[in-house]
């Protein structure tokens, strides 16, 4: 994973954590909160059965409590106007027999009222609750479980994020420690194997026909092990961001065919770049473009049987963007293989056979540091074409 992508995880993980304690305490909050509304209403019914129950047992001789309206065939009380709609002579069928009581709640003339209707001895008497006190008890109740909502809430996210960042912090200081072991361990890996291949070069030089295969055997392993260790160290440096700056990206790609001429001359691949003669300058890190064109470049030589031909082409395919291709005549991939050819240590079926271990891996990541992109393409047999494009450091 490149290191900017573990931050991109890291942060993912930062705030999927915070999230996850804020949607906790919120649904805590939630629950208690409808609980509690909950027992407010339940009891604010009961509280108004009880009353209206009681003042239909105490009759219109008693002045019943406030909010309360008490019906009965002789009258009515309170003495006064009584509210508009009351009492409804429909409810009294509901209650034909003694002792029947009926319930219910009704919104009459815009306020909600508990009705009790009930027969006693054959006289029905219709009781009414206005809840306009319970209605704001309810409201006050809801502002206030909102406001404690949103401040828990708020809490949760606070409290979150700090305990996500030190539950994350352990995790970080291990990948950078696993990249700074990486850094190092490559660093100091590589001035040994470098005089190692050198001597054992020398030796194969100076050794007999017996021997020479045996050393030529030396020779290969050690380079496939400085490159091993060069591409863990650009894997380690990826993580730095170093600063980017004008690079001549044609004259970079002629080095890197200059640099494997030899080595196509003895495998028997034609070897040459296709460009105008005006500068292709991007914004990028030299070393590591150099970097991702010697291994593209050394993918197209391990794919080519001998014979064949691998072209360098560099144009302008927009005005912000620099594009080169690496086009080879070789083995070629499977369609399928277009993306899992830059994973890391996938293994090719065709070419050498060998894995393409860190190498495109890594291209890719160093494209993607550099704010470009890279696409593979090919048919078994026809040859592949690896895109590279960057952005211009001239753009028109």
């Amino acid at each position: 994973m490149r290191p900017d992508a573990e931050e991109r995880a890291l942060r993912r993980a930062r705030w999927a954590i915070t999230a996850q304690i804020g949607v906790v305490v919120s649904l805590l909050v939630a629950v208690a909160g409808g609980i509690a509304y909950g027992m407010l209403l339940s009891g604010q019914h009961a509280d108004a059965d009880r009353t209206l129950a009681r003042t239909i047992q105490l009759g219109p001789g008693t002045t019943p409590p406030g909010c309360v309206w008490l019906f009965t065939p002789a009258g009515h009380a309170p003495a006064g106007t009584p509210p508009a709609g009351m009492p409804l002579p429909a409810l009294t069928a509901t209650v034909p027999s003694p002792g029947d009581v009926h319930t219910e709640r009704r919104s009459i003339g815009g306020m909600t009222y508990t009705i009790r209707v009930e027969n006693r001895g054959g006289v029905v008497s219709q009781a009414y609750f206005e809840e306009v006190y319970q209605i704001q008890d309810r409201s006050s109740l809801l502002f206030g479980l909102g406001v404690a909502e949103v401040l828990a809430l708020l809490a949760a996210l606070v409290c979150g994020r700090v305990l996500a960042c030190r539950a994350i912090r352990p995790l970080a200081d291990a990948l950078r420690r696993q990249r700074t072991f990486v850094a190092d361990a490559s660093h100091e890996l590589r001035a040994p194997l470098t005089r190692l291949h050198t001597r054992a070069q020398l030796l194969a030089r100076r050794a007999s026909s017996r021997d020479a295969a045996d050393l030529d055997q030396l020779v290969r392993g050690t380079r496939e092990l400085g490159e091993v260790v060069e591409d863990l160290l650009l894997s380690a440096q990826a993580c730095d961001r170093p600063s980017l700056e004008p690079v001549e990206l044609g004259s970079l790609a002629e080095e890197a065919v200059a640099a494997e001429a030899v080595r196509a001359d003895q495998s028997q691949v034609r070897l040459a770049v296709t460009r105008e003669r005006r500068p292709y300058v991007v914004q990028g890190v030299p070393t590591a473009l150099r970097r991702v064109l010697s291994a593209l470049l050394d993918n197209a030589l391990g794919h080519t049987p001998p014979g064949g031909s691998i072209e360098v082409w560099l144009g302008l395919p927009d005005e912000r963007h620099v594009e080169l291709r690496v086009r080879d005549t070789g083995v070629g991939f499977p369609a399928a293989d277009a993306e899992r050819i830059f994973e890391r240590f996938a293994r090719g079926s065709d070419g050498d056979g060998r894995r393409f271990g860190l190498g495109l891996a890594l291209v890719r990541e160093v494209v993607a540091g550099h704010g470009g992109t890279i696409a593979a393409a090919g048919r078994p047999g026809a040859g592949a074409t690896f895109t590279l494009r960057l952005l211009r450091a001239d753009p028109v």
